[in-house]
């Protein structure tokens, strides 16, 4: 799908315009998301030239890699264009930042272990892990009231 954003200072209210050949269900899925006031809780992302709308509950973790910020879902992998500070201050209070370079999703984990060096081993539902930093194990832990 096509995207075109047109940004001017003369709207008094942000509007959108729809052309499609077909009501698909993603048209209705956008058209729902654009007319509510509960687009907080979704997160834009890109897959190829396609652009998707994950609701925060879907997403497993957010990591940079590669000077790229990736999006992981059960299955698959997004990018997003913004730095990670910034996904981070629109997230609710499920994610939780556990090094400098990755936030997960505290209801997607399924375990966390002991690892190196003072540090923690945390294993998602959908099998990806990474290490919780030792400066950021203190917050990880207060998040889940330990």
């Amino acid at each position: 799908m096509k995207v075109n954003l047109f940004v001017s200072k003369d709207i008094e209210e942000p509007y959108a315009d729809i052309h499609t050949n077909e009501l698909s269900e993603n048209v209705t899925k956008a058209i729902s998301i654009l007319e509510s006031d509960e687009s907080n809780d979704m997160l834009a992302v890109r897959k190829g030239s396609d652009i998707a709308l994950l609701e925060f509950n879907d997403v497993y973790m957010i990591r940079v890699e590669e000077k790229q910020v990736k999006v992981y879902t059960k299955s698959n992998e997004y990018l997003i264009k913004k730095p990670l500070y910034q996904v981070e201050e629109n997230l609710n209070n499920d994610f939780v930042r556990i090094s400098k370079t990755t936030i997960v999703n505290f209801k997607k984990i399924e375990r966390v272990a002991p690892s190196l060096k003072g540090m923690m081993f945390i294993q998602l539902k959908n099998g990806l892990k990474d290490n919780i930093s030792r400066k950021y194990l203190p917050e990880f832990k207060k998040a889940l009231d330990l």
